[in-house]
């Protein structure tokens, strides 16, 4: 019984209101302000984005502070804690998210807010450091291997081979995306990794195969 009635106060003890100091607040909210404000740089600077959302990143920079002052109102009552579960439960945001890399960042700002709202600041700062890590290198690797889209206009599909030769010696690789015949000739479509675009460029030039020819560079699905 004795265990019963521990286990039972502790309980309470645990659903007793906790008082909110403005001193907290405020150091929640500098702290959050603090983490916001380097999320939104990284968003802005580090990642070099071929399409930068403005809006997006003030969204994310802004979303911590409501979060973490989410989570004070959560530690403080129980009846404001089963009233805000109620209030999210009904709540449907319908903005598609089009880069995966966004959804990283929207959990960021959720991680911050709830995290600081927690006074677990340490574990705040270390896990944004670790993701901005973690982000720039795969973002330097990325660099590296820049794919363009190269379409060409042949005068005759029996010279494709020709146009082949000319692919394997100044790309790393490249595969034929697609083939349209016409009567005046094909139309080919090519994914590659160019080594250098203009050696590429004047080799296409002078090859007797090829009429006109366009390359693209392309990030993801936006074509640059």
């Amino acid at each position: 019984m004795n265990l019963i009635w521990a286990m039972a106060n502790h309980i309470m003890d645990s659903l007793q209101n906790q008082e909110i100091t403005t001193a907290m607040t405020l150091s929640v909210l500098v702290v959050v302000s603090i983490l916001a404000l380097y999320e939104f740089i990284v968003y802005q600077v580090v990642l070099h984005r071929s399409l930068y959302n403005k809006a997006f990143n003030i969204a994310i920079a802004v979303l911590p502070l409501f979060i973490s002052t989410i989570i004070l109102c959560l530690q403080s009552n129980l009846v404001i804690t089963l009233g805000t579960i109620g209030a999210l439960a009904i709540i449907r945001f319908r903005t598609a998210v089009k880069d995966p890399v966004d959804l990283i960042f929207i959990l960021w700002s959720l991680h911050i807010g709830i995290t600081c709202g927690c006074q677990l600041y340490e574990m705040a700062v270390i896990t944004s450091l670790i993701a901005t890590f973690i982000l720039v290198v795969f973002e330097r690797m990325n660099r590296r291997i820049k794919s363009h889209i190269l379409v060409v206009h042949s005068n005759s599909a029996q010279k494709e081979e020709e146009i082949k030769k000319l692919l394997e010696k100044n790309t790393r690789r490249y595969r034929i995306k697609s083939r349209n015949y016409t009567e005046k000739g094909m139309d080919y479509v090519f994914e590659a990794v160019i080594k250098e675009p203009g050696s590429l460029a004047y080799d296409l030039e002078q090859a007797e195969a090829v009429e006109r020819f366009s390359i693209m560079e392309y990030d993801s699905d936006d074509v640059l």
